[in-house]
């Protein structure tokens, strides 16, 4: 469990962008490059502690990899 408040920020932000990017079209393996990319960032800028980024990682993978995070909800059909 994620307890620090930046690291939070960087989980919301991350998965609110993999559903984003899954209501776009794109699949896990695209998702995956935007994940490694976003992670790699992270590394890069020193923004977080590298065992933050770490755990936040194994968190977004366990949300990435979570059918139910991308079920589509059944759409009624108004067409008559």
């Amino acid at each position: 469990m994620l307890q620090d408040t930046l690291t939070i920020r960087y989980y919301q932000r991350v998965t609110d962008a993999l559903v984003e990017l899954w209501n776009r079209g794109y699949r896990y393996d695209d998702m995956r490059q935007y994940l490694d990319g976003y992670m790699a960032a992270l590394r890069h800028t020193n923004a977080i502690e590298p065992y933050q980024i770490n755990r936040l990682e194994e968190e977004v993978t366990r949300y990435l990899y979570d059918p139910s995070n991308f079920e589509t909800l059944a759409q009624p059909d108004y067409q008559r």
